[in-house]
């Protein structure tokens, strides 16, 4: 993995951007139920010093991997307004990362921009950084719907789950942030990249897709 300036500037430009909106899509959508637990706190800003979580955005850019700040909701005052609330506050985020990917891969596609323009020698050019931007949102778009706490997916998944599995989720869950980082660093040292099926290769058959390359 490169880590050139103009890389570091590409992914920290997008990180801003995917993350913020991220998070802020969350709370936007949990506001919608009646939950201001988010607004309370002050994560309804777009405002990136609100979300980012500095372990988490460097991970990002060293591992490919990482994380923000998670925005607090209140899954009962959720529910009370609608039953399937908290689906939908989990999808908002990783669907707004998918929908900023689509995006940015219009003006690749339509060859707008020109994708093989070199960077100079510090900042990106404009076809490497939308690349970038297409490809790290389509990485949090899929990675956070693993069905693995804390990430988003997890609660998509338990939502259709029958009431009955929920003890059993429950002592899962406490277990879940370090079952997924073993298997994020620990597994493909191991020769056992289960992330690597399920998020990278996915990634780049969709990019290919949206791009048209």
């Amino acid at each position: 993995m490169s880590f050139d300036p103009p890389t570091i500037i590409a992914r920290v430009l997008t990180l801003v951007i995917a993350f913020t909106l991220h998070e802020y899509a969350h709370a936007w959508t949990a506001t919608r139920f009646g939950d201001y637990s988010a607004q309370d706190a002050g994560r309804l800003t777009l405002n990136p010093l609100s979300h980012l979580d500095p372990i988490g955005t460097l991970m990002l850019i060293i591992a490919g991997f990482g994380w923000a700040k998670p925005v607090p909701i209140n899954p009962q005052a959720i529910r009370r307004n609608n039953p399937a609330g908290v689906l939908w506050v989990s999808l908002a985020g990783p669907l707004t990362n998918l929908l900023l990917a689509l995006a940015a891969a219009i003006p690749l596609r339509f060859s707008l921009v020109n994708i093989n323009q070199p960077s100079g020698t510090i900042f990106p050019s404009i076809g490497y950084f939308l690349l970038t931007f297409v490809m790290i949102n389509i990485m949090l778009f899929i990675f956070n719907l693993l069905p693995i706490a804390p990430l988003d997916g997890e609660k998509v998944f338990s939502f259709f789950l029958p009431r009955s599995w929920q003890p059993a989720l429950d002592g899962i869950r406490r277990y879940s942030p370090m079952i997924l980082l073993l298997l994020v660093i620990v597994g493909p040292r191991l020769g056992f990249d289960l992330i690597g099926r399920l998020v990278y290769e996915p990634v780049m058959a969709i990019a290919r897709f949206l791009i048209n390359r």
